[in-house]
């Protein structure tokens, strides 16, 4: 009985303290139960930006490029806060595709725009976005791509292994996602959209004047005219966060046309040794400063293949964030090689951030290629057209007869062939 009741004291003694425990809100989840609502917290205050979404690598908000093979190739998308510059083709061809994508998701995701330009007037860059196109309608166009471009079941299964093992790039839009859409270059942006979107454009020649003078900075007129255009952008804007802005938080996407070229300003393209060879390494530096500091993501294009000076070259990639270059094959020999006949271009990904983590992320996929269709542009891994030829051609079976003679029974002896193989 003693026993009973000392072991109903205790039953009561450990409810009490339960009890305290729920009442003081103590128990053994406590630790645990703040980072929970904050991670919760964190996240839907991502998502809370519409056109965005957190990387699954390190966490980073990412936004969409506009083209979402590059998104893939790039790790999820274009880095809040980061620059992704791309090197011209020779002809400044297909470069323009890639700012007009970016500059359109901006548009379709309600983000705001800031257009720079010193050849193109930012309006009318904004009348030459492409359409969006809705899920439906991009399937319609890639079953017509694909019915057209059907290769035989026979000639399918002679490709070699090694590119039947690679893993498929994305080739349609995921409908329940709205990160990235698809666009037709054949069509004209709605002009609601235009209107509705809230978008800055600064044009060189409207912003600059020839009094203006920067001597003590060191920066040509342009490149200091478009940092104090930008700055009072995200500063009176809110991007900055210093000023929390009145509506939901959004994005800047910052687009700049040409940058170091001539129109700029800039003699960088001219010679190889010229006096504003820093300006735009200065330019990017403080540049990246105020992204880094605000919601905002920027593109650029440069002619790099116009720059003398393989040193400024070295540190603009430095400077910059990602780096995409394109290769056209128009003027190349590549344009009349049977090899490359179903491609328009190579693309190379020379360089991805590194952002919250020690090493650099390397592109897994060294091998790409684009292709301008009617309405698309797409970006596919570089597959050269097999071998289909089962047996040696007959000069070839002579050249190797002739070799066989000329080398002899044995190895020490003198052979007098032409050949490489010839010892």
């Amino acid at each position: 009985m003693a026993a009973a009741g000392t072991c109903g004291t205790g039953t009561r003694s450990t409810g009490s303290m339960v009890a305290a425990a729920s009442t003081n809100n103590v128990t053994s989840f406590q630790r645990r139960g703040p980072r929970a609502s904050g991670a919760d917290s964190g996240c839907s205050r991502l998502v809370s930006i519409a056109g965005t979404r957190p990387s699954v690598r390190n966490g980073q908000l990412l936004v969409s490029t506009g083209l979402p093979a590059l998104d893939q190739l790039l790790g999820g998308g274009l880095a809040v806060g980061t620059v992704l510059l791309i090197e011209e083709d020779k002809y400044n061809i297909y470069s323009p595709l890639l700012f007009k994508y970016f500059v359109a998701e901006g548009i379709v995701s309600g983000h705001a725009l800031l257009v720079a330009s010193a050849k193109e007037d930012p309006a009318d860059i904004l009348q030459k976005l492409p359409a969006p196109l809705i899920d439906d309608s991009y399937k319609k166009e890639c079953d017509e791509d694909v019915c057209s471009h059907k290769m035989e079941p026979d000639i399918k299964m002679k490709i070699a292994w090694r590119y039947q093992l690679l893993p498929k790039m994305e080739a349609g839009p995921v409908s329940s996602s709205r990160f990235g859409h698809y666009y037709d270059i054949s069509k004209r942006i709605p002009q609601e959209l235009i209107e509705t979107s809230k978008w800055h454009g600064f044009f060189l020649p409207e912003k600059i004047s020839s009094a203006f003078n920067v001597e003590s900075c060191s920066l040509t007129p342009g490149y200091m005219k478009l940092l104090q255009f930008i700055q009072n952008i995200i500063y009176k804007e809110g991007f900055d966060g210093s000023n929390p802005q009145k509506k939901q938080k959004n994005i800047l996407r910052i687009g700049i046309q040409n940058l170091g070229s001539p129109l700029w300003g800039d003699d960088i393209c001219c010679t190889e040794n010229c006096d504003t060879s820093h300006s735009l390494t200065k330019f990017l530096y403080i540049l990246r400063g105020l992204l880094r500091t605000s919601l905002s993501a920027c593109i650029i294009t440069m002619p790099t293949h116009l720059i003398q000076n393989k040193a400024v070259i070295a540190r603009v990639t430095n400077l910059s964030d990602t780096v995409v270059g394109l290769e056209s094959f128009i003027g190349s020999e590549k344009e009349t090689n049977p090899l490359y006949k179903d491609y328009h271009g190579l693309i190379h990904i020379r360089q991805i951030p590194r952002l919250n983590n020690l090493i650099y992320d390397i592109s897994d996929v060294k091998d790409l290629a684009f292709k301008l269709k009617k309405k698309l542009f797409t970006i596919e891994r570089l597959h050269l057209p097999p071998d289909l030829s089962d047996t040696v051609s007959r000069s070839s079976k002579q050249d190797l007869a002739e070799s066989t003679k000329l080398l002899g029974p044995g190895c020490g002896m003198t052979a007098g062939g032409k050949k490489h193989l010839d010892f």
